[in-house]
């Protein structure tokens, strides 16, 4: 069994979204994104699909150009090669699931450049 609590250590970044790994099972990883108000990760895409829970806030997720409010609570399913970006409206705490053959490092790097 592995476990975390994606309350745990909550540190979020002035500059830039703060990205760590919660968990990897065998067919995914789980993924914390926090975001200031004000924070965005800008368009971005990965080769596989994914899963956006907004656990904590709210995110405008913008898909393809167009703008979709989420908010505490909300899950989207997104197939791979889909442009997409994110604006926190509020102080936000995402859970993103990957697949397991993609990279935590290459959120970072989203992050680091957003």
């Amino acid at each position: 069994m592995k476990a975390n609590n994606i309350l745990k250590d909550l540190e979020y970044n002035d500059n830039k979204p703060a990205i760590s790994v919660l968990l990897e099972t065998e067919g995914s990883k789980e993924i914390r994104i926090l975001l200031k108000e004000g924070q965005k990760m800008k368009e971005h895409q990965t080769p596989f699909p994914i899963l956006v829970e907004i656990f904590e806030g709210e995110i405008d997720f913008g898909v393809r150009g167009e703008v979709h409010k989420l908010v505490k609570g909300d899950l989207v399913a997104l197939e791979g090669a889909v442009p997409h970006d994110l604006l926190a409206k509020k102080n936000s705490i995402v859970r993103l699931t990957l697949n397991k053959a993609d990279k935590a490092e290459r959120v970072k790097k989203v992050a680091e450049k957003s």
